[in-house]
């Protein structure tokens, strides 16, 4: 199935399928309130039905917007947004700890028939303005199916520390709050993913149970209001994610349907790492937007037939 593609220069680029939906729009103009840290992020995303899966700056949380990255607590900033968590005081509103991601071109914009390939260079900017870190993002639009009733769009992320100390990245949970290893690649879905149906592959664990847990695969689905109609997401990670002999830090879920949709492919819900100067880390994720509430199988199923 075709898409087309739209760029607005300076704010964003839309994906538009070849039935008229826009089932992607990339903003990366500067955020206007600095406290929900700016940078970059992917709203709305739709369905091919239009069914829209991400939600925009929620009143319980309003640095969350859509798909973006993020690192909650990174050498004492915050490039996630929103309130700190300090221990033994809870989350506390430290503007001066809230970091930015700074939107620097697209060395890579390609468009074909079915896909778009674009690569971005962003800088991780601290608070007072120093440079800490370079990152080159990856952003591809693919396999749009008509007959399957969805789409993917994989991200990646190559971040080098251009300081000349470590970059210490964390959690609230390495902070000390427990089971809340919020960080990296988040999602936040719109109000009616609330109580959503979330599973992944070798389990019958719902989402409370699959919190910090660890799985190729995660999915999410739900009916909508509205519309008389179900979608699914699927968050997957790229093999080398998960092999101990590649991936920089293992990654575990943070994952929510209660009291409010979000995951999170978290790079440090446990444990802390640390990036030394001139260093760098690579990851890379996949989410499949789908219409209707596909089960283990046909996730499973689907996910085979997409090649890394």
């Amino acid at each position: 199935m075709s898409i087309r593609v739209s760029h607005v220069h300076g704010e964003h680029i839309a994906v538009e399928a070849a039935n008229g939906t826009e089932i992607l729009r990339y903003v990366y103009r500067p955020d206007l309130e600095a406290f929900e840290a700016r940078k970059p992020y992917a709203h709305p995303v739709r369905t091919l039905a239009g069914n829209t899966v991400t939600g925009y700056r929620p009143n319980d949380h309003r640095w969350h917007k859509g798909l973006q990255m993020t690192a909650s607590h990174l050498s004492g900033q915050n490039f996630w947004g929103g309130n700190c968590y300090v221990h033994g005081q809870g989350y506390l509103p430290l503007p001066e700890r809230v970091g930015s991601m700074r939107h620097d071109g697209f060395p890579v914009l390609t468009v074909d028939d079915d896909r778009l390939i674009f690569t971005e260079e962003l800088t991780w900017v601290e608070n007072g303005g120093t440079e800490w870190a370079r990152e080159v993002r990856g952003i591809t639009v693919h396999s749009v199916d008509e007959e399957a009733g969805s789409w993917a769009l994989d991200w990646s992320i190559r971040l080098t520390n251009t300081r000349d100390e470590p970059l210490a990245f964390g959690s609230p949970t390495t902070a000390g709050r427990e089971m809340a290893g919020y960080t990296g690649l988040q999602w936040r879905g719109p109000r009616d993913f609330t109580g959503g149906a979330v599973f992944a592959p070798g389990t019958d664990a719902d989402a409370d149970k699959l919190m910090g847990s660890q799985s190729p695969w995660l999915a999410f689905t739900t009916e909508h209001d509205d519309v008389d109609a179900r979608s699914t997401l699927v968050f997957a990670h790229a093999p080398e994610n998960l092999d101990a002999n590649s991936a920089i830090h293992e990654s575990h879920w943070f994952v929510r349907s209660e009291p409010f949709p979000t995951v999170a492919y978290s790079w440090a819900f446990f444990e802390e790492f640390e990036l030394p100067p001139g260093e760098s880390f690579e990851y890379r994720y996949r989410l499949v937007v789908a219409d209707g509430a596909w089960d283990t199988e046909r996730v499973g199923d689907h996910l085979e037939g997409l090649p890394w």
